[in-house]
């Protein structure tokens, strides 16, 4: 079994098709994979016999769930490099993702988080299942939605991503079609045969793709955020986590109530990171977005929550982190903007082809 590849590459009829193949850890990326996906799409990318990318997961739970987190908080603690190169070579694979040349389809059918989303969402297509549950729940373990979401949260529609980015709300397919996260749906009964159409497909033409994923598409359901929209966007406005709070606190009905209960116990660090680096990336373009995730990924490992949550999430798993500063009155504001300060020439963030 631990012969088993991490990422299984091939080229099936006219697609390159990418599995995730971590199914037991709900196909977390780790390193190795980010530059296996790369190899496999820099590969591709001028090979005229595939006419698009494939990628899905293995098993039935999680298209992926994540960063290595645990490897992540590991680096940090012995202070090496590893979480660096990691977050570095990730970015490196979501910016060629963001301007891959071919169509890209995400099966995002289960788990979607983090790491998953940026693999994904920043593909020319994203097809939910019934099985999809797409989040970016970064605060709750003190750090903040990188792999560019800064960039395409801002930038859907009203406050939904800022809602996402600061609670961690988890999207069903419904959700995730609504709010354009998922550009399609198809039923997770018809999720075999849509790889088995796509993998058999002649895509010469360039309608053949949106024809084949129509042809499999369904009705997702009625999406909450059509009930909730108003709510998120009048909650959410504004700089200050402190004001979005005091304003869902002073609401008084019970989607507010759950609301402010779900901020609560996330990092207050992390909300008022996260809530700047949403609001910075709606102006920047994508590469500046990355740069930013590297500054603020590697701050974050100088301070203590980040540890703190991993330890209460996935070492001792109490789900009881104890946050410090623990209010948003005790985080320092000159502190969030340090997050944001290039790194040293050796470490502040470059792309494929840089070197060339």
């Amino acid at each position: 079994m631990t012969d088993e590849p991490e990422i299984i590459a091939r080229k099936t009829g006219q697609v390159g098709r990418i599995t995730l193949n971590r199914p037991k850890a709900l196909n977390a990326l780790t390193h190795p994979m980010c530059l296996m996906m790369i190899e496999a799409l820099e590969n591709w990318r001028n090979d005229d016999d595939v006419k698009a990318i494939v990628v899905d997961g293995a098993g039935e739970k999680g298209f992926c769930a994540g960063g290595d987190i645990l490897k992540l908080h590991d680096s940090g603690k012995a202070g090496n490099d590893d979480a660096w190169l990691f977050w570095r070579d990730e970015y490196r694979l979501n910016t060629l993702i963001f301007h891959y040349p071919k169509p890209y389809v995400a099966l995002i059918d289960g788990i979607t988080m983090g790491g998953g989303v940026g693999v994904s969402v920043h593909g020319s297509h994203r097809v939910a299942g019934d099985r999809t549950m797409f989040a970016m729940p970064e605060t709750g373990i003190g750090f903040h939605p990188d792999v560019g979401g800064a960039y395409f949260l801002p930038r859907l529609a009203g406050e939904i991503g800022t809602w996402m980015g600061l609670t961690g709300a988890r999207l069903k397919a419904a959700d995730a079609v609504a709010s354009g996260l998922a550009t399609h749906y198809c039923p997770s009964s018809q999720y075999d045969a849509l790889v088995a159409a796509l993998e058999s497909a002649d895509l010469s033409d360039d309608d053949a793709l949106e024809v084949l994923l129509e042809e499999f598409s369904g009705d997702p359901g009625d999406s909450d955020l059509a009930h909730t929209r108003g709510l998120i966007d009048a909650a959410f406005a504004g700089n200050r986590v402190e004001e979005i709070l005091a304003r869902i606190e002073g609401a008084g009905d019970g989607w507010s109530t759950k609301q402010a209960k779900i901020l609560s116990s996330k990092s207050p660090t992390a909300l008022k990171l996260t809530l700047a680096a949403l609001r910075k990336g709606a102006d920047l373009s994508f590469e500046d977005v990355m740069r930013q995730d590297l500054r603020a990924s590697s701050w974050c490992l100088k301070g203590k929550d980040f540890y703190e949550g991993v330890r209460a999430v996935i070492i001792d798993k109490d789900n009881a982190p104890v946050w410090d500063p623990s209010t948003l009155a005790s985080v320092n504001d000159n502190d969030i903007a340090e997050a944001f300060e290039p790194l040293d020439a050796d470490h502040e963030m470059t792309f494929l082809g840089d070197d060339a």
